[in-house]
């Protein structure tokens, strides 16, 4: 089945950079768009990047110009480049696939990466 195993969280500084990562299983992952999504405490999950089967680019408008979703499909991983951290960035981070991006998510979620940003 579909699996997603979610990476490289922490806590850092306002203004600091993480990087997550996201291995997908159960799927030919060159053939799915892929997106990462966040939950902050009392939030619904938002969806805050996606990245084409081509390549192309989304972002929500709050992390725009500070965050980067890239993919290595060798690797079957996608990734999150956060720049300029802030606090209200704080939430469980996770990734999603779907046949193309207005079918996401799958459906299933693995267990996150919590993101802390705080002094």
């Amino acid at each position: 089945q579909v699996q997603f195993v979610e990476s490289g969280g922490g806590l850092v500084q306002p203004g600091g950079s993480l990087r997550l990562s996201c291995a997908a299983s159960g799927i030919i992952f060159s053939r799915y768009a892929m997106g990462w999504y966040r939950q902050a405490p009392g939030k619904q999950r938002e969806l805050v990047a996606t990245i084409a089967r081509g390549g192309s680019t989304s972002y929500a408008d709050s992390v725009k110009g500070r965050f980067t979703i890239s993919r290595d499909n060798a690797k079957n991983t996608v990734y999150l480049q956060m720049n300029s951290l802030k606090p209200e960035d704080t939430a469980v981070y996770y990734c999603n696939a779907g046949v193309s991006i207005a079918t996401m998510p799958l459906g299933s979620w693995g267990q996150g990466t919590q993101v802390t940003v705080s002094s």
